[in-house]
């Protein structure tokens, strides 16, 4: 696979590498990052080495144009954080599941929307794409904002068991979604 999936007007994604290492450790390592998916608790690094990273790593191996990649601002190369466009399952379904994780000081920048519409639009368009997914925990309400803005829908809100529960699991867990027919009556890649 190219090392570069795509750009965008200030973005530019790109596959994982090991020297990505420290960013991610950093990334995980910031409470408030990390604070809906584990309550705060920093990923430790040696997981993020022996573990994570090798999983990242994996998707460079795929050439059918989904993956996890690093997020980068164009203009000074500074990583942003990593964003995923990856199927559910088989993919005979054609239904892909979005991603992100953003570094605190990348926040209400608009890059978590500008390279997740990119995705989607990429998906619709270039892919077997037809329907995109994303989830999080309903209190997460700026993640639920980028999500709309990209354009996809609120679908519902479900609530799973969890071994160790954090703070807002109480109330639920939330699936957007956007249909390639829905993506392409709004204009598709022209709604960018």
């Amino acid at each position: 696979m190219d090392d570069i999936c795509l750009e965008t007007e200030r973005l530019v994604l790109r596959t994982i590498v090991e020297a990505d290492v420290d960013h991610l450790i950093a990334l995980d390592g910031d409470p408030a990052v990390m604070r809906f998916l584990t309550g705060g608790k920093p990923t430790p690094p040696d997981r993020i080495r022996h573990e994570i990273l090798p999983r990242l790593l994996a998707y460079n191996d795929r050439s059918d144009g989904f993956g996890r990649w690093a997020t980068v601002e164009k203009a000074t190369g500074e990583f942003l954080g990593w964003h995923l466009f990856g199927p559910t399952g088989d993919m005979s379904d054609g239904v892909v599941e979005l991603g992100y994780r953003l570094r605190r000081a990348a926040w209400g920048k608009g890059y978590g929307t500008e390279a997740s519409r990119a995705l989607v639009d990429r998906g619709f368009s270039e892919l077997d794409v037809r329907r995109v997914v994303a989830f999080t925990m309903s209190v997460n309400t700026a993640s639920r904002k980028v999500m709309e803005k990209s354009g996809l829908r609120f679908v519902r809100t479900f609530h799973q068991d969890w071994d160790d529960p954090i703070e807002g699991t109480e109330q639920g867990e939330v699936e957007y979604a956007l249909t390639k027919d829905e993506w392409l009556r709004s204009g598709g890649a022209r709604r960018v």
